[in-house]
């Protein structure tokens, strides 16, 4: 026997690649034994054939599927090779963008968690800056400040619809808030019509998007959400006290859901804000 022959085992081991692969291989024929002993009928690779397993190899690194592989290798055709190549770099863009969305919604769930635990005990007031935030909202025909939490979770479906509808990640579904206009807010109305989520820059549907410009908030801290309408009051005759100048819509943030920790209803911790001016007396 010829020299240049390799057993199966030294194909696979001069190439770091396991036996059964190689017979795998062998079964869908894209790599087969060119040589069998008429003796032992043992089969053996040429050592040239190392340039086509090498081809394989680089193909899958690529992101080739074997049918694919197996494909392109048969037909002989570069132009079919790049077709394939265009197509799989296609989808490995699209790979990139869902890994930037999942990187950005873990960093995002990371500092939730650790602002929950540094935050301020609930009924806390604070002065806060906080910079530009960008919302995807929707309006509803119910004031959701009638209801209860189960309609606040009927509503917060009807979000979470529309943006499964636009093909938008699961990993926006979380940290939502709700609107009071400065208007309402003052005269103490609590008529509310809209819910949003806060989002980042991946987010894919950038022309629906609303911003929530930056400035110094006063805020208030809580935990529970049926208080939240007697904390707004609160948060807002303590601006009054402080001789601060509301300056814009009414926010209700929830900071964190913890529903691990009970699963028969909602756990948030929120973040009632304002935005405001400081008078110059």
């Amino acid at each position: 026997m010829d020299y240049k022959y390799l057993s199966i085992g030294q194909m696979a081991r001069i190439n770091n690649i396991s036996v059964p692969t190689l017979r795998f291989y062998d079964s869908i024929g894209i790599l087969q034994p060119c040589y069998t002993d008429p003796q032992t009928r043992y089969r053996y690779y040429d050592v040239r054939q190392n340039a086509r397993l090498d081809m394989i190899q680089y193909m899958k690194e690529l992101g080739m599927e074997l049918k694919e592989i197996e494909e392109v290798l048969a037909s002989e055709d570069l132009r079919k090779i790049e077709a394939v190549l265009i197509r799989k770099r296609e989808q490995t863009i699209h790979q990139i963008e869902q890994m930037k969305i999942q990187w950005d919604a873990i960093d995002r769930a990371i500092d939730s968690i650790e602002r929950y635990s540094k935050s301020p005990r609930r009924g806390t007031f604070t002065l806060e800056y906080i910079p530009n935030r960008k919302i995807y909202g929707i309006d509803t025909d119910i004031n959701f400040y009638d209801h209860d939490i189960d309609t606040y979770e009927l509503i917060l479906k009807q979000l979470k619809m529309r943006l499964t509808e636009h093909g938008v990640p699961p990993v926006y579904y979380c940290n939502a808030g709700t609107v009071l206009k400065k208007e309402n807010l003052l005269q103490r109305s609590f008529v509310s019509h809209k819910i949003f989520v806060f989002v980042d820059e991946h987010f894919p549907l950038k022309q629906e998007l609303e911003t929530i410009e930056s400035g110094m908030y006063a805020c208030v801290y809580l935990d529970d959400f049926n208080e939240e309408k007697d904390y707004a009051v609160k948060l807002l005759s303590y601006c009054e006290e402080q001789k601060y100048e509301i300056a814009g819509d009414y926010i209700c943030e929830t900071l964190t859901e913890f529903n691990v920790f009970d699963t028969r209803k909602r756990s948030m911790f929120l973040r009632l804000q304002v935005p405001v001016r400081f008078s110059d007396v």
